[in-house]
């Protein structure tokens, strides 16, 4: 049996499928995770998308590798303020290497749509891919934490970074 002895089928999964992603990063978007600046962070990174005016500041506080509290403030597209949100989620109680390889996988999927490895709720952006200019607002948290991880305290900006 194959795919296409059904296709209708397919099409219904898949816009289902389309409607949950889009209603996880609606939600995020609206109500976002670990929207709210650390009192003491031990790192920081400001990040900064000309092209859709997305902003944000990143707060890590590190204990040793291992980040023990994640939150940003910032305001920008819903892509981009979705993508923040679960990047807290996901970043929280993991090491920096840990993030490292989650930043390679995340970079990937927006670009290519290949989604490779466990990435859970973060595969909501696989078809960003399918639109460049917002590749850039899907993937601004992500520099800013690799800068804010590498104590790099100038601002990222998806316009010198490779998207």
């Amino acid at each position: 049996m194959s795919f296409r002895a059904f296709p209708s089928i397919f099409c219904i999964v898949f816009d289902e499928l389309n409607d949950l992603y889009q209603q996880v990063i609606l939600d995020h978007c609206k109500h976002p995770r670990n929207f709210r600046e650390l009192p003491n962070p031990t790192r920081f990174a400001q990040g900064h998308n000309p092209l859709c005016g997305d902003q944000l500041r990143l707060f890590l506080a590190m204990d040793g590798d291992v980040v023990k509290d994640i939150s940003f403030l910032g305001s920008g597209c819903c892509i981009s303020k979705a993508s923040a949100s679960l990047l807290t989620e996901a970043a929280k109680g993991k090491t920096r290497a840990e993030i490292e390889k989650m930043f390679e996988l995340v970079h990937e999927m927006v670009t290519t749509g290949r989604v490779i490895g466990d990435v859970g709720k973060l595969a909501v952006f696989a078809g960003v891919y399918k639109f460049p200019a917002r590749v850039k607002c899907a993937i601004l948290a992500w520099h800013a934490a690799m800068a804010a991880l590498k104590g790099d305290n100038l601002p990222v900006t998806t316009e010198t970074e490779d998207t």
